[in-house]
């Protein structure tokens, strides 16, 4: 977790990421420039940056993980409890990376979190790129190049500090991923948030030409708003990358646009 020096937050960005890392993931230390918590800090807002179950402390308790309609409530508990610690009454904008992605639409889904402002999503589509057999596979040369790209994307010392990150994917993600595209049929309608869809230009774990990113805003039917964004020189990590600043200062320009539109809508109400 991260504050603003002054301790009054613009909103709370609650990050998830992907399968496979931890919380760490949003605190890259290979360069000043990678970690979304210091960046976020210094902007003005709270970053919490959680262990999904089945990452972190909660191995013990959850060893399988949990599936994803548990995971999203879990999640929904988790910053109930931050916020009215941490923030009351300031907004949420959940940053999902990859599996955390799948995790922020579900928890997002039917406004089931409180003053959530949008959703911030990278690293998923809704149709998968590659041989479902793929999924939950221990490392290895082919794996490297979906998860990573080009590894001159990054800066050099992320393979160096990597290994704090790096964590086995729980067995209980590893059916959701395959069944995505099933499933987020579901929950996509039931998004009535804005949500900001981020590709990156080396992503290979998903489809994201036209037609895929087509069906996947067709699918997000409530959503009063859905930005898309491509971003060049990025692989599917793309928070550890030389590109990581410029995503994150996106993602928050998108919280401010959030922030605005909310407030602009109580001012209606009255």
């Amino acid at each position: 977790m991260s504050e603003p020096a002054d301790g009054c937050a613009r909103a709370v960005i609650v990050a998830l990421h992907g399968g496979g890392m931890n919380a760490g993931y949003f605190d890259g230390q290979a360069h000043p420039d990678v970690s979304l918590l210091a960046l976020g800090a210094r902007l003005g807002y709270t970053v919490l940056a959680l262990d999904r179950p089945g990452y972190g402390a909660s191995v013990g308790r959850f060893p399988r993980g949990q599936r994803l309609t548990a995971q999203a409530a879990t999640l929904r508990a988790a910053i109930a409890a931050f916020t009215a610690r941490h923030a009351p009454g300031a907004g949420t904008l959940l940053l999902g990376h990859s599996f955390g992605a799948k995790v922020a639409f579900a928890a997002a889904a039917d406004n089931g979190v409180r003053e959530l402002l949008g959703v911030d999503v990278s690293g998923c589509g809704r149709r998968l790129a590659v041989n479902p057999g793929l999924v939950g596979r221990e490392a290895g040369l082919g794996l490297r190049r979906l998860n990573w790209g080009p590894l001159s994307l990054y800066p050099v010392e992320t393979f160096q500090v990597s290994q704090s990150v790096v964590a086995p994917v729980p067995a209980h993600e590893v059916g959701t991923v395959v069944a995505w595209t099933r499933l987020s049929a579901g929950i996509l309608p039931r998004v009535r948030v804005p949500v900001r869809l981020t590709f990156a230009e080396h992503e290979a774990w998903w489809r994201h030409d036209d037609e895929a990113i087509a069906d996947l805003i067709t699918r997000l039917s409530d959503a009063p708003r859905i930005v898309v964004d491509r971003l060049p020189d990025t692989g599917h990590n793309i928070s550890l990358g030389w590109t990581a600043r410029a995503y994150h200062l996106k993602a928050l320009a998108f919280a401010e646009e959030c922030l605005a539109r909310a407030r602009l809508t109580a001012a209606q109400e009255f």
